[in-house]
């Protein structure tokens, strides 16, 4: 804890999850911090929704059990992962008789647990998985690490891994991950992830999480409670419109005060236009490469069916084939998550820009059309209700060797965080994940109280 003495009063602009993550390592290192927030609902691009009378998230998530920073505050701000979130063994399992495959793996030691799990997989040829075999290989010799860059369609070639193999599991790992198809997307953050989780030491790190409760639930409400408690204030409606860097070292916000030091925990868009504001070269490398991103939009698709409709599994992954207007890519049952959402299903299309395109109205009746064909039950061609919800800047598009922002803007006392900046060691980059915008509000948060805002990478 901080010296009572060496209190300081920091600033953080936006409550999402970077943010949240900012604030409570402040408010835990004893400091005074104020939260602006410019929406209702706490949460940022991972926030609880009111749709048909319905809470929904503005998208499905899957978390891994490698999120150990995300897990570590959400205990912190009081809350159970027992009771909020859904655990199960790693696993990439198709409806029967859809052409997929099911692979999942046991409850054993880590790298046990894989190896069981590829030699009970079905749905896979003897070619899929020696390739596999052969992958993984080579990734624990390189210590998951590829110092130079290239698509994930590259490195999957360089490994001779089969057409079936990528169709079923590397080319939908990888726009569940990084949410960049795969002759896009970078192949090091690609392999980060895995290294996390496929090639961790603990099998645990491999589990994945489905949130029982909405994301603002899990743990920016939670966070908000958590500052309050620790003397912290957070103010939703509130948008920062401008900062002001004062003689002295301090940040003045519009007309709410003076501050020590300022973490912008936006998106990077709403980040660039309010650092251009200031007119301070020393922000101009920062802006750039926020500038320079691409967004990759998510598009989640709820359908809601009688209470009695049920799936087999909590969720299924799905083969989309775009040509065939096949969008899905995974199935929940939010019904095995809340029993007050018994029958409501919802599908998540990654990189859906061009499903997006096809309007609400058609693609959500090409997803039940694909449900009730893929999982061979035809009443799921009549949803009772449909609700496509669509983030057009839900990440940016992780390509190679993409120049990101490290949490250091260039000028001392003004730090950025969120799921887009770089860390310092690059091989250690995270897509735009949950875990990426924790990792980097956590790291702001002390960056900021030890002096180094001023680095740029």
């Amino acid at each position: 804890m901080a010296d009572k003495a060496v209190k300081q009063r920091y600033a953080v602009i936006g409550a999402g999850w970077a943010g949240c993550a900012a604030a409570m390592e402040l408010a835990r290192a004893g400091h005074s911090v104020t939260v602006f927030e410019a929406a209702r609902t706490l949460g940022g691009r991972a926030r609880r929704v009111e749709r048909e009378n319905t809470t929904l998230d503005n998208g499905q998530h899957i978390l891994l059990g490698a999120y150990t920073e995300t897990l570590r505050l959400i205990k912190l701000a009081g809350q159970d992962p027992a009771a909020l979130i859904l655990t199960l063994p790693l696993q990439m399992r198709y409806p029967a008789d859809s052409g997929g495959m099911d692979f999942i793996a046991p409850r054993l030691p880590a790298p046990l647990h894989l190896a069981w799990a590829l030699l009970r997989a079905k749905g896979l040829l003897r070619a899929d998985k020696l390739a596999l075999m052969r992958f993984s290989t080579a990734m624990r010799w390189m210590g998951w690490q590829l110092y130079n860059d290239c698509t994930v369609s590259e490195l999957l070639q360089r490994f001779d891994q089969t057409e079936r193999l990528n169709r079923l599991m590397w080319h939908p790992l990888c726009l569940a991950a990084l949410n960049t198809p795969p002759e896009r997307a970078s192949a090091r953050v690609f392999i980060n992830v895995l290294r996390d989780s496929l090639g961790a030491s603990r099998r645990r790190a491999s589990d994945m999480l489905i949130p029982k409760a909405d994301l603002s639930t899990l743990l920016p409400d939670a966070a908000a409670r958590y500052v309050e408690r620790h003397g912290g204030t957070v103010r939703t409606g509130a948008k920062v419109d401008a900062l002001q860097a004062l003689a002295d070292g301090c940040w003045q916000l519009d007309e709410t005060g003076t501050y020590d030091g300022v973490i912008v925990a936006t998106s990077s868009v709403q980040a660039a236009s309010l650092l251009q504001g200031l007119q301070d070269a020393r922000l101009d490398e920062a802006i750039g490469r926020m500038q320079a991103f691409t967004p990759e939009a998510i598009s989640t698709c709820y359908l809601q069916y009688d209470a009695s409709v049920r799936l087999d599994l909590p969720f299924y992954a799905l083969v989309d084939t775009p040509e065939q207007q096949h969008w899905g890519q995974f199935v929940f049952d939010r019904g095995q998550l809340d029993s007050k959402q018994a029958g409501l299903l919802a599908v998540v299309v990654s990189a859906s820009s061009a499903a997006a395109e096809q309007g609400h109205g058609p693609l959500a009746q090409a997803i039940a059309a694909q449900l009730a064909q893929v999982l061979q039950r035809p009443e799921l061609a009549q949803p009772v209700w449909t609700q496509l919800i669509t983030e057009k800047r839900a990440t940016f598009a992780c390509t190679p060797e993409l120049a990101r922002p490290g949490n250091a803007s260039g000028v001392p006392g003004l730090l950025l965080a969120g799921d887009y900046t770089a860390n310092d060691d690059r091989t250690q980059d995270y897509p735009a994940t949950i875990e990426a915008a924790v990792r980097s509000g956590v790291a702001a948060a002390k960056a900021v109280t030890t002096g180094k805002a001023a680095k740029q990478p």
